[in-house]
């Protein structure tokens, strides 16, 4: 059974690879909402060593290959009640100067389309042994996120040879460009 998080809250995951799968449904009509899973893979000084340890839509593998994005699914609609988007992480094969793993969503064109979160209902992060397809934990973003265009939802933080998952929900009214700037 999954350990179910709230805001601050961690736990260590104890696996090997990591499938972290983030959802979320869009609660009103107009245009289609093109939310977009991305990974900052951070070193000690909170910086990517190079531009290649950000993951996204258009680099979506690491630089060390230890992190893989699923791609992007540009209306929401793709995902049955699951995932929207996911990205996988060999945890073991993470690069020795990465310390910490923050996973965000933002909104494409969220401020030219009026779009922010306080229109998406069920939005949440979990972490899955992806070799077992267990779920290990979750987090449900149950604050009020409204206004809010770009979510930290959580990260993991290596403690020697082992991953702790913690969940964030840090809100910004920002395009993603603001946290690539912060951690570049």
């Amino acid at each position: 059974m999954a350990i179910n998080l709230k805001k601050g809250n961690s736990a260590n995951i104890g696996i090997k690879h990591a499938l972290v799968g983030l959802g979320w449904n869009p609660s009103s009509g107009g245009d289609d909402y093109d939310l977009d899973a991305s990974a900052f893979m951070i070193g000690a000084n909170n910086k990517i060593p190079r531009d290649e340890f950000f993951v996204f839509y258009n680099n979506q593998v690491s630089y060390d290959g230890s992190v893989k994005s699923s791609g992007d699914d540009r209306t929401g609609g793709n995902s049955d009640g699951g995932d929207d988007e996911s990205l996988t992480v060999d945890l073991d094969a993470v690069d020795p100067r990465i310390k910490e793993i923050i996973f965000v969503v933002s909104i494409y064109e969220c401020f030219d389309k009026g779009q922010h979160f306080g229109q998406v209902d069920d939005a949440y992060i979990r972490v899955v042994d992806e070799d077992t397809g267990r779920e290990i934990a979750r987090y449900q973003l149950d604050d009020d996120f409204d206004g809010a265009t770009l979510i930290e939802f959580g990260k993991l933080v290596r403690n020697g040879k082992s991953w702790t998952f913690v969940a964030l929900g840090n809100a910004y009214v920002k395009e993603l460009d603001y946290l690539v700037n912060k951690y570049a």
